[in-house]
């Protein structure tokens, strides 16, 4: 695999695959379709029948996610029920998709017609924030797709569980659905314990966003796609730039705290990349910068490519965290400009260095064509799912089908790339760098 799925110690916590339901469905559904999946179709978590035939023959279960899409049976009556929208964390293109395809789904789906958009995160929730919802309908969602951002705002940080339950059941909210990354889906699960420790029936399902494709048991994140195409762009005029100047450098910083796949794929694009710096790969100056001036010496030009928190053991740390727990990072971007100008510097190579970071002009743009396809279907599909009774889960996308992914699973760790796998193998081909720079 090409990135790093910790079976074992999901499997040594307990965390099954198993999606929690508020009961059983005994509302028929009016939607006309000829397939609807059956509660007991699955979608195998391993993909190489060795695996399977191995686990079959030690007599162990097959890990598998609850196959997604529309179901015969409903718990929920559309008339008359009332749902919620919140996005929080960071930007990323194809937030505004996502709601879309929630109301659009909710209204001509099921006819559900009260809607509220939840601004500025889990503020909204929060009335001591004064945060009055903004009311949703298809026309108010017609052309948000066009746009980027997210048209309801958005927040980090926590607020208090029992308070934003409180405020659910005050508005009479029988469907959440929570747009957002690792924190904002730990803080979904949250409220669905509450939500179930008060006998209450109210179904919370979450969107998965995060630019860094860093959620767990998830195969694509929504933004990647265009993310990666994005962050090409700026590649290609770094390597414009590079070629340009004797000697020249082209580094640019791109998102990935922990997981480096932006930088990676950015890549295996186009090939223009040298040297990529990701988090999982470990790398010293004292390794790095010798081969980068080989390389300079060679071709005459270069192009770095280096994830957010790849180095961070190389620089000072704070210690200090942002509203969402993140510590908070170095700037590695202007690092490794200083620490490549100075070594050239010393060994007397004369560069001209250009250091370009896109990272929030990337992370605000709308959704690509092919995002914007697959928003609409995880929004579909988490209002399938809710309509159902499912809840404390999020809708994933595995071996080319969509799915439902407990919290737990989806948040017990981020998803990272493996140095050892597929994916790794492939950057190092492409740009030619040593397999270790530690």
């Amino acid at each position: 695999m090409s990135e790093h799925y910790s079976l074992a110690s999901v499997e040594e916590l307990g965390i099954t695959f198993e999606v929690d339901r508020l009961g059983p469905g005994t509302r028929p559904t009016t939607m006309r379709l000829t397939d609807f999946p059956d509660d007991e179709a699955r979608v195998l978590f391993h993909t190489d029948p060795v695996e399977v035939r191995r686990r079959i023959e030690e007599g162990r279960d097959l890990p598998s996610f609850e196959l997604a899409g529309p179901r015969r049976q409903l718990f929920f009556d559309g008339a008359g029920l009332r749902a919620g929208i919140v996005t929080c964390g960071g930007l990323c293109p194809g937030i505004n998709d996502v709601i879309r395809a929630i109301v659009l789904s909710l209204h001509y789906h099921y006819g559900v017609e009260t809607i509220y958009g939840f601004r500025y995160g889990y503020e909204g929730l929060n009335p001591a924030f004064g945060h009055e919802p903004v009311m949703l309908t298809p026309a108010r969602v017609e052309n948000v797709g066009e746009l980027g951002g997210t048209m309801l705002g958005t927040s980090r940080g926590s607020q208090d569980i029992g308070v934003m339950v409180d405020a659910l059941v005050a508005r009479g909210v029988s469907l959440l659905f929570t747009i957002g990354g690792d924190g904002t889906q730990r803080g979904a699960g949250a409220i669905a314990e509450e939500i179930m420790r008060r006998g209450l029936s109210i179904a919370v399902v979450g969107v998965p966003k995060t630019i860094d494709n860093d959620i767990s048991f998830i195969e694509r994140s929504f933004g990647f796609v265009t993310a990666a195409s994005e962050a090409r762009r700026a590649i290609e005029g770094a390597h414009s730039e590079a070629l340009a100047a004797r000697n020249g450098i082209g580094l640019v910083k791109l998102m990935g705290r922990e997981s480096g796949f932006i930088a990676a794929y950015s890549a295996l694009a186009d090939s223009q990349v040298n040297f990529c710096l990701v988090p999982e790969v470990p790398f010293t100056l004292a390794a790095f910068l010798p081969a980068l001036a080989e390389r300079l010496a060679e071709r005459g030009h270069a192009v770095i490519a280096v994830a957010e928190g790849a180095g961070h053991d190389l620089m000072a740390q704070t210690g200090e965290r942002d509203a969402s727990g993140n510590v908070k990072l170095g700037d590695i971007g202007l690092y490794l400009r200083q620490a490549i100008l100075t070594y050239c510097k010393e060994v007397g190579m004369e560069v001209s260095l250009k250091y370009i970071d896109p990272s929030y002009i990337i992370r605000s743009l709308p959704a690509n064509a092919y995002d914007s396809a697959y928003c609409l279907l995880l929004g579909y599909n988490a209002v399938h799912a809710a309509m159902s009774g499912r809840t404390n889960m999020v809708v994933g996308y595995w071996n080319n089908q969509y799915t439902h992914v407990p919290i737990p699973l989806a948040v017990h760790r981020r998803k990272q790339i493996d140095p050892e796998g597929w994916l790794w193998n492939n950057v190092l081909l492409a740009t030619g760098q040593p397999r270790t720079m530690a």
